[in-house]
């Protein structure tokens, strides 16, 4: 970003202001692509205009205006020019991008980028205005179509996060785990757990029509005997009791501070003395505008729910303080851009 410190003795520049005004040209661009499956066809070897029109069924000056786009904006390079001209993959693009990469995380956009999101942002003054989501308080509601459309397009970037969480928690070492996931979504995470420690076993929290996708997946990683769901709202439902950890993987930032409380209340009582409950969320710094990606996180909790923030480590702390856990560690889940807060209870 620009800073009055960075602008040279000519004068002021526009460009971050032009490039903020168009930003859903580069978000539309990067869209197309994976819908084309640009990136893969690259990989695979068709390099040329001729060749990548063939590969992904599409016109050749769309491809090459497409693929010149992506260039300007850093995820293809060119060598070449005319119709010898040959595109290859940044790094980024390589690892990301293309779908046979097992970091691909092309599937996000259909939920980073569905309509009811696209929608959220369409008048961010009015959600300023009120001070919540104006239209879109209904997607906390029971059954909303828009979390399957999560749990089926953002489990790739969340096994990710949960290795590294796993690892954090030291889940190989074999301890018997009794886990609840709240609002699991895909399960990802108390599957990955499950799958690094084979003496845990998972019970997942959620809407019954989510809960179908984090049993396909537990299917999938070979964990469906060690895997149980409980329908419903996380509010309303019997937790049971006696477990070990209780996963809150991107929840709490849905609801106001209060509601947040009350419900650590609930997963307090659910634990077994010494259990923990592991908070997993994008947390700013307490100035609220670092890390950068964790602090503009509060604009879609602004445009997209009633209540919901980007709480801070120190906000979360004393929400679980209050709520009687006795000790609450907070760790960077680096290279990603989570931290999770590791509430005890005594």
């Amino acid at each position: 970003m620009t800073s009055a410190a960075d602008q040279t003795p000519s004068g002021p520049n526009p460009g971050d202001i032009f490039s903020a005004f168009t930003a859903f040209h580069r978000s539309g661009a990067l869209k197309a692509a994976v819908e084309l499956d640009l990136f893969s066809a690259i990989a695979a070897g068709a390099q040329t205009v001729d060749a990548l029109g063939q590969r992904c069924g599409a016109a050749p000056r769309g491809i090459r205006i497409l693929a010149d786009y992506l260039v300007v904006n850093g995820f293809l390079m060119k060598e070449g020019v005319g119709a010898s001209a040959r595109y290859s993959l940044t790094l980024d693009a390589t690892i990301f991008l293309d779908k046979a990469s097992p970091a691909y995380m092309g599937n996000t956009v259909d939920f980073l980028m569905s309509p009811i999101m696209l929608e959220a942002f369409a008048d961010v003054g009015a959600a300023v205005r009120r001070g919540g989501a104006v239209n879109h308080g209904e997607v906390l509601a029971p059954d909303h179509e828009i979390w399957v459309r999560f749990a089926r397009a953002m489990a790739g970037p969340a096994v990710f996060v949960a290795r590294l969480l796993a690892n954090a928690l030291e889940a190989p070492a074999g301890v018997p785990w009794k886990v609840l996931d709240i609002a699991a979504g895909h399960g990802m995470f108390g599957i990955t757990l499950a799958s690094e420690n084979p003496k845990a076993r998972v019970v997942a929290v959620d809407w019954n029509n989510v809960l179908e996708v984090a049993r396909e997946n537990a299917r999938a990683a070979g964990v469906q005997d060690r895997f149980e769901t409980i329908a419903g709202s996380a509010f309303e439902v019997d937790l049971g009791t006696g477990y070990d950890l209780v996963l809150l993987p991107n929840f709490l930032h849905h609801f106001d501070a209060p509601t947040c409380e009350a419900f650590l209340r609930k997963v307090h009582g659910a634990l077994a003395p010494g259990g923990r409950a592991i908070t997993i969320e994008f947390m700013p710094d307490d100035d609220r505008v670092t890390p950068a990606i964790p602090a503009a996180f509060a604009l879609v909790m602004l445009v997209a729910t009633p209540g919901g923030d980007a709480y801070t480590a120190t906000e979360l702390q004393r929400m679980a303080a209050n709520a009687g856990f006795a000790r609450n560690e907070v760790r960077d889940l680096a290279p990603s851009f989570h931290r999770a807060m590791i509430s005890t209870k005594a």
